[in-house]
C-alpha cells in the first residue's frame, strides 16, 4: 500500500470512487438537493479546474495500483474529500491518508490548524483522530455537516 499525489490522469478514478462511497454512506440520508450540490462539486470539470489552479492538493492510497481512498487540502488548510471505498473501512486507510496531510502540513508550517466539514457519517471518525467540533452541524445547499478544527501542535528543536 501506498500514497501519493494524484495526477491529473488520476481525476476521474478519484471521482468514480468518491461517488461510489458518498452514494452509500451519505447520499441516503441527504436530500436530493444536497446529493446534486455534492454531485456539482465534485464533477470532473470542477475538481480538474482546482488541481489546475492548485487550490486542490489531491492524494490517493493504492494497494496494487488500484485506488483505494483519497483525501484532498484545499485552500492549503481545509480538509476535502476524505473517501475509503467500502471494503477498505476501518482498516486504517482515512487515518494514514490524514498522517499524509498532516505531514505535508509540517513541512510547510505556515498551516497553524485544519478545518473539516465533517458528514454526519464522518463525524466520529474526526473526533478520534483528534478533531473538535467549532460550531453545532449545519445544512447549506442540502449538505449537512458539522465544522471542525484540529490544531497543529509543532515540536521546537
Amino acid at each position: 500500500m501506498h500514497i501519493r499525489l494524484l495526477y491529473e490522469s488520476d481525476l476521474p478514478d478519484a471521482i468514480h470512487l468518491i461517488w461510489e462511497v458518498f452514494e452509500e454512506f451519505e447520499a441516503p440520508i441527504y436530500p436530493q438537493k444536497g446529493i446534486n450540490s455534492f454531485k456539482d462539486f465534485i464533477s470532473l470539470g470542477n475538481i480538474t479546474n482546482m488541481y489546475r489552479n492548485h487550490t486542490l492538493l489531491f492524494w490517493g492510497c493504492f494497494m496494487d495500483d488500484i485506488l483505494i481512498g483519497v483525501i484532498a487540502l484545499r485552500g492549503f488548510s481545509h480538509l476535502s474529500l476524505l473517501f475509503v471505498k467500502k471494503e477498505w473501512h476501518h482498516k486504517g486507510i482515512a487515518t494514514y491518508l490524514f498522517q499524509t496531510l498532516l505531514g505535508y502540513a509540517a513541512q510547510n508550517k505556515q498551516i497553524d490548524y485544519i478545518t473539516v466539514n465533517a458528514s454526519p457519517y464522518a463525524t466520529g471518525f474526526y473526533k478520534t483522530i483528534g478533531f473538535y467540533e467549532i460550531s453545532e452541524e449545519k445544512v447549506i445547499d442540502g449538505i449537512r455537516f458539522t465544522p471542525m478544527e484540529y490544531k497543529i501542535l509543532y515540536s521546537v528543536k
